[in-house]
């Protein structure tokens, strides 16, 4: 065997050997800190080099004198590489622990700040953890809202239940006890009450398919113009008693593929609501016309503006942007005796579409009178 060849079988006994011894002991560590396994690491390294020239330099019969110089050189670089390895190792526990205490205070809502700590790693970890305590805000945001619209939801539909059980329960007995002076009035009010309840009833169980994740659409090609013209005739007998103007206009032969029951829920939502909070002799208007990938409904009315707080709730269930719980409308009224569901509906139809709703204050520039524009985009496809 060659001078070279000995030196490598030499080596590589060395170095396996100590490997080896390396593996267990790191194994035994795996579960104590990171100072250890860097320590480890050092002395690993050092132990190959020192045991490996140690047995070639009695292989190649090297003095004494010279194997004790070669000794006292690799001890020195032995303690060097272990005093940098155990600074090193500080270095990265104190980055961990840091990196443990944003842990925490994501976990319990505090501020958390990407900051240069350590290597990229590290910093792309805080960065991170950063970013998932912005997104945890977001949610936590989400859900208390959700959580309020709840509540809400419970007390105003508790409260919209109650007062025409309580009115149809007089009545009831006023048919009863042969004191209704006029009875037929009677009969109609509390049909109309019953139909108000049952809109309201099928509000709850269209709200709860959309939220389960279980409302269908069936998409199929639709004429806009139809569409609107229909919804504007059945909103119709509302707006005049309530003398409000309603119209619209649409671009002749627009089509788009939606489903026509939620299209029209839509739009009759949207209508209802305008009129409802449009004074007498102002104006609801609906237009459609086709827009960049796909079509544009748009509902503008008089309500004189809608506050920047409660804009961004509109569309939440159960917000009604009104403390006061007594319906605006007639009893007989079954359209604008809501419990703040209409445009949340709007809203999850909309979404199942894969489409887009919003809505902005419009002023006297655009409008004859300051209004909103609630503007719905489906995708033509």
């Amino acid at each position: 065997m060659s001078d070279l060849a000995e030196i490598w079988a030499v080596a590589i006994c060395s170095g396996l050997v100590v490997g080896l011894l390396g593996l267990l002991v790191g194994w035994a560590l795996r579960h104590r800190s990171l100072r250890w396994q860097l320590a480890l690491v050092a002395v690993v390294t050092t132990l190959t080099v020192l045991l490996g020239v140690q047995a070639i330099s009695r292989r190649m019969l090297i003095s004494s004198h010279d194997r004790s110089v070669v000794l006292i050189v690799t001890s020195a670089a032995a303690v060097v590489s272990l005093v940098a390895a155990m600074v090193l190792s500080t270095a990265l526990v104190r980055w961990s622990r840091s990196l443990r205490e944003d842990v925490r205070r994501v976990g319990a809502g505090g501020e958390v700040a990407a900051g240069r700590r350590g290597p990229a790693e590290f910093q792309e970890l805080s960065a991170e953890l950063s970013a998932a305590h912005a997104r945890l805000a977001d949610a936590r945001e989400r859900e208390q809202r959700l959580e309020e619209s709840r509540r809400e939801l419970v007390s105003w539909v508790s409260h919209d239940l109650r007062t025409p059980l309580a009115g149809i329960r007089v009545m009831a007995e006023a048919l009863e006890d042969s004191i209704a002076t006029d009875p037929a009035r009677y009969h109609r009010q509390i049909r109309g009450e019953v139909d108000r309840m049952v809109t309201m009833v099928d509000d709850l169980f269209e709200l709860s398919r959309i939220h389960a994740g279980q409302l269908v659409v069936e998409p199929q090609p639709v004429v806009l113009g139809d569409l609107v013209s229909e919804a504007i005739a059945a909103a119709d007998p509302v707006a005049r008693a309530r003398r409000v103007h309603l119209g619209g206009e649409v671009t002749h032969g627009l089509q788009v593929a939606a489903d026509p029951a939620g299209l029209s829920r839509v739009l009759a939502n949207l209508i209802v609501n305008g009129i409802r909070h449009t004074p007498a002799d102002g104006t609801v208007h609906v237009t459609a016309a086709p827009v960049d990938g796909g079509v544009e409904l748009v509902v503008t009315d008089g309500c004189a503006g809608i506050p920047d707080e409660s804009r961004e709730r509109i569309f939440d269930v159960g917000y009604r942007g009104t403390t006061a719980r007594t319906p605006e409308s007639p009893m007989h009224d079954v359209h604008t005796s809501r419990a703040g569901l209409g445009l949340a509906i709007v809203k999850g139809i909309v979404e199942a579409h894969h489409g887009m709703v919003d809505v902005e204050n419009v002023g006297s520039a655009d409008a004859p009178a300051p209004g909103c524009r609630f503007r719905v985009v489906l995708p033509t496809g």
